[in-house]
């Protein structure tokens, strides 16, 4: 089945990508700004990260309630808007204290506007082709990121208190096309109400889609499924994602006493991967089962730690080892990103939808902020052997998860359909 309409996915895959051009112009260089361009200290530059990460935290399951009872463009549109203002906010944040204003904000505006935009994907995509978008959204994430990023590094002067300025406001220009496009997206479509996205038929239906934030918890736990995808979620989120951007390089400066080309190139190395795989991949996978594609990547996490423990054991390949450890983390990312929010979505109770994959999105938030201090911890007290062997308990642990989560979607299949999860049934995902 192809999608409806082709225009509109392709659309929000290409406001994922102008978003996240803004993004990476932005987030690497935040810290060192605050701290050296503009003599803030590092206190200012950890709080300015944390209160980003805390206003994602609170944003995403506001943005998915919202768009579960408002028209998700609408939601999506402005959450997007939100965040551009708060980036010209930046731009002229001469004290601390607005800076850290402006981060918080940022937050919110980036978090609020991803569930709804995965319930347009939802609403607008045939189930036979979700995981095509969702894993071309996740490319278009990738490409992003790492254009911002190196454009920002021909922008920014960390030595000046006005060094990233045009950063910012081209940052802001990024999540305002990102806004417009996904308007452009809605235009002639009929109002989308995320209660219009199916729900499988045998979900628990406990709790009301307005109910407060403690029924939502008691509906959504009683999706026993559910309950295995969350320990799945918050697993695999804390075995590789919540140290990317800082556990993973901390450890090779400190511990493989790595230069930062080599970080640069690892991080490179991933992105090329995805781009190079992530469609073969989902063309390969297409009609496997997303709780067993979940064990494939904790499987390769698990690999992905292994490998990189043999770097200490060969010092003069270190740098080899650590860069291609990134490029196999890759490979497990190609599956993870399409398969999670149709799996997560299609085992939502009826009319909460949007209301899951924001409390999701705020799981992976919150595992994600608390990552640089567990790695901070670890490798400040020079115990690096520790820093492998807890992320390789972690992964294992999201091993198990996924098994049982399969073996828990099986048993719900009713045993006159002719499929192998309920989430097949529902989206054929």
């Amino acid at each position: 089945m192809k999608v409806e309409n082709p225009v509109r996915a392709r659309l929000l895959i290409l406001a994922s990508s102008v978003a996240m051009i803004g993004w990476g112009t932005v987030l690497p260089y935040q810290y060192a700004y605050a701290s050296e361009g503009r003599n803030w200290g590092t206190l200012v530059a950890v709080g300015a990260a944390s209160l980003f990460s805390l206003g994602a935290l609170l944003a995403a399951p506001v943005g998915g309630r919202l768009a579960d009872r408002h028209n998700p463009v609408a939601i999506a549109a402005w959450a997007r808007a939100a965040a551009a203002v708060a980036l010209v906010g930046l731009a002229f944040a001469d004290s601390a204290a607005a800076f850290l204003l402006g981060m918080a904000a940022f937050g919110v505006g980036v978090t609020a506007a991803g569930p709804a935009q995965s319930v347009l994907v939802l609403l607008w995509v045939p189930s036979a082709g979700r995981r095509k978008i969702f894993a071309w959204q996740f490319t278009g994430q990738a490409l992003g990121m790492a254009v911002g990023a190196f454009a920002a590094g021909y922008l920014v002067d960390l030595s000046r208190p006005d060094g990233m300025d045009t950063a910012f406001l081209l940052a802001g220009l990024g999540f305002l096309a990102s806004a417009v496009t996904i308007v452009a997206a809605g235009w002639g479509a009929p109002r989308a109400e995320a209660t219009a996205v199916p729900a499988p038929a045998d979900a628990e239906r406990s709790g009301a889609p307005g109910a407060g934030a403690a029924a939502t918890v008691r509906a959504l736990w009683a999706v026993p499924a559910l309950r295995w995808t969350a320990l799945v979620t918050v697993t695999l989120a804390l075995g590789f994602y919540a140290q990317f951007e800082a556990g993973l390089p901390a450890y090779a400066l400190t511990v493989l006493d790595l230069d930062e080309r080599s970080i640069g190139h690892a991080a490179a190395i991933n992105c090329v991967v995805i781009l190079a795989l992530q469609m073969v991949v989902v063309r390969f996978t297409a009609h496997r089962s997303s709780a067993s594609l979940l064990m494939v990547v904790a499987t390769v996490w698990i690999a992905s730690w292994l490998l990189l423990s043999l770097a200490q054991l060969s010092p003069q390949h270190a740098a080899t080892i650590f860069i291609t450890t990134f490029g196999v983390f890759a490979v497990g990312e190609t599956m993870y990103a399409p398969v999670l929010n149709p799996l997560t979505a299609s085992l939502a109770p009826e009319g909460m939808v949007g209301t899951t994959l924001g409390v999701f999105a705020a799981l992976q938030t919150g595992i994600s902020a608390a990552g640089p201090l567990v790695a901070g911890v670890l490798l400040g007290a020079g115990l690096g052997q520790a820093f492998l062997g807890i992320h390789l308990g972690i992964s294992a642990v999201a091993l198990f998860a996924a098994w049982r989560l399969r073996a828990c979607l099986r048993a719900e299949v009713p045993t006159d359909l002719n499929v192998r999860t309920r989430e097949d049934a529902a989206l054929a995902a």
